[in-house]
């Protein structure tokens, strides 16, 4: 049973690390054309692709992760490792919840009534909350490989 729930853990993480690293970079693309249309376009596939991709992916991520723990001797949340992974896990979380959400749909107003630097700057803002993400679960990782403390 171990080894079915790392093997999930592992996949939601490849999801959401790899979602929000191409969704990052299709809005830097997006963000350096001279095409204000293509803002709102990519604003509205986000809305689309978010829920479905992004929002599953950290849910399966710590429900796979803690019942991996919860299943073995060999770890408990006492340990540094552990602690460390869920707390940078728990940043951005936080990061995606509250900065994320919060730029999309300032985003998306602001395309919707025609200010295009407005949507520009919030995607803009977004795109920078997508690279602090990657860069914690970057650090999640590492410390999920090499496990500090141990």
């Amino acid at each position: 049973m171990y080894d079915w729930l790392v093997f999930v853990h592992v996949l939601a993480g490849m999801v959401w690390v790899g979602g929000i690293a191409v969704l990052g970079a299709f809005a830097i693309r997006v963000l350096r054309e001279d095409d204000p249309a293509a803002v709102g376009r990519f604003l509205g596939s986000l809305r689309r692709i978010g829920p479905l991709v992004l929002a599953p992916a950290p849910v399966l991520l710590i429900g796979f992760g803690v019942w991996a723990v919860l299943d073995s001797d060999a770890w408990d949340f006492g340990q540094l490792w552990i602690d460390l992974a869920l707390g940078l896990f728990a940043v951005a979380f936080l990061i995606g919840a509250a900065h994320q959400s919060r730029a999309a749909i300032a985003a998306e107003r602001a395309a919707a009534a025609g200010e295009t630097a407005a949507a520009a700057r919030h995607l803009r803002r977004w795109a920078w909350g997508m690279g602090a993400i990657v860069v914690l679960l970057v650090v999640a990782t590492w410390v999920m490989v090499f496990k500090p403390g141990l």
